[in-house]
């Protein structure tokens, strides 16, 4: 492990179990034999951000070559599982990816270093207010946004097209997708999208678009066991008519496109992020993968919103807590490790940089930033970062809702459970 780090070895043996069974982590770096600083940086992505990231990595320690930056990358969920065990463990990674969700979690558990302490360090003067004040907790920047991105109904237009099924509108609303999908279902034969029922990300946008929200400013449930059955009770109907994917599909989500309808060639459409939507490319040969807005309330008012599509944050009790964050400065600050990264992450929040790269995107880093760009001035701002239990009530969220899809429980009954979960979750 790197310098003085002090990691229980029980913790670590824990950890490396973990590694064993989920995969992705290199071990745990020893003090470089050199002299050189070793720091321990990791993330969740697919192998095309994995590349892109090791080359821009390859770059820094160029530029830095009293620095060794050893690097491991896994899926979303056996991420987050395998982060939170380090954590727990005393073992958390020099730099760490973080999600929207995780920050308010592992700030108020002292995981995560204030980045004031290394001020000099980090250089933020590009970045936009509004999105890097979503990176604090209590006034205090723990996480630095690394990217934006937005939400997209992400679909095989070529599909579309074949089916004879208009593209997507501008401003089209929740029950103009649900009659698309429908449409999409009859004349191909199979779902036209994947269920969105069984994602809290999917389900804010809803309700956003009606006015709500998931939490309060004071980090309570901003909605009721109404607003959620009303919901589920919509995503169910869909279901049942076979408009969008089956429970048998939508259990297997598990936060990578290739485990979702559209990236098992079962559907035409996807609800996701727009930036590892490019992961439907190679998955999708003969297809044209094209991004659209999701759907907006039935007034008009847009749901999605512009957030920082992950975070970057130092171990609080990182051994090298300088070089840390000059890293974190390189990855979001850097010309040339914005052009090797491009869209892998969401357009860069250095709005500098975003300017200086646009030019030179191709293939679908452009598509990501034209369509980013089509929906500027359109969007409300972001929330706050989520209190810190919401990490676990996105899991309870899709439990829920499986509950549903299996029909073990109707929509009422598993939207009045989630939320009496969710409040003791928030209470604890």
């Amino acid at each position: 492990m790197p310098g003085n780090r002090t990691g229980k070895s029980s913790a670590t043996a824990v950890v490396l179990a973990l590694c064993a069974v989920l995969g992705g982590c290199s071990d745990p770096p020893e003090p470089g034999g050199d002299g050189r600083v070793v720091l321990r940086y990791t993330w969740w992505g697919n192998p095309d951000r994995a590349a892109r990231t090791q080359q821009a990595v390859d770059l820094f320690e160029k530029k830095h070559p009293g620095v060794e930056v050893q690097t491991s990358f896994s899926g979303y969920d056996a991420y987050k599982q395998k982060l939170a065990t380090q954590a727990a463990g005393g073992d958390a990674p020099d730099v760490m990816q973080l999600d929207y969700r995780m920050i308010d979690q592992y700030a108020s558990g002292g995981v995560l270093l204030d980045f004031a302490e290394q001020r000099a360090a980090l250089d933020t003067d590009a970045f936009d207010t509004g999105l890097l004040a979503t990176g604090k907790v209590d006034g205090r920047q723990f996480a630095i946004p690394q990217a934006r991105g937005t939400e997209t109904v992400v679909y095989d237009a070529k599909q579309w097209k074949a089916a004879g099924v208009a593209p997507p509108q501008e401003g089209w609303t929740w029950n103009d997708w649900a009659d698309t999908m429908r449409e999409l279902a009859r004349r191909t034969g199979r779902p036209g999208g994947t269920d969105p029922g069984w994602s809290e990300d999917a389900f804010e946008v809803w309700l956003r678009g009606r006015g709500k929200a998931l939490y309060t400013e004071d980090r309570r449930l901003g909605f009721t066991a109404d607003d959620l059955t009303r919901y589920w009770t919509f995503t169910d109907r869909l279901r049942r008519e076979g408009a969008v994917s089956p429970a048998e599909e939508t259990t297997q989500l598990d936060g990578t496109v290739e485990n979702t309808p559209l990236g098992r060639g079962r559907a035409a459409s996807d609800n996701n992020w727009d930036a590892p939507a490019g992961g439907y490319l190679g998955l999708l040969p003969d297809g044209e993968v094209a991004l659209a807005p999701m759907p907006s309330g039935e007034d008009g008012t847009p749901g999605q919103y512009f957030k920082p599509s992950m975070f970057l944050g130092v171990a609080a009790d990182t051994s090298h807590p300088e070089e840390s964050v000059r890293l974190v400065d390189f990855m979001l600050n850097d010309p040339g490790a914005a052009k090797i990264l491009g869209a892998t992450r969401g357009i860069p929040v250095n709005e500098t940089l975003r300017e200086e790269i646009a030019p030179d995107l191709k293939d679908f880093d452009r598509t990501i930033y034209d369509y980013q760009a089509s929906l500027e001035g359109e969007l409300k701002a972001p929330p706050q970062a989520p209190p810190s239990g919401d990490s676990a009530l996105q899991t309870t969220f899709q439990r829920d809702y499986d509950q549903v899809s299996y029909e073990r429980m109707s929509p009422r009954e598993a939207a009045e459970n989630y939320v009496t979960e969710a409040k003791a979750e928030l209470r604890s």
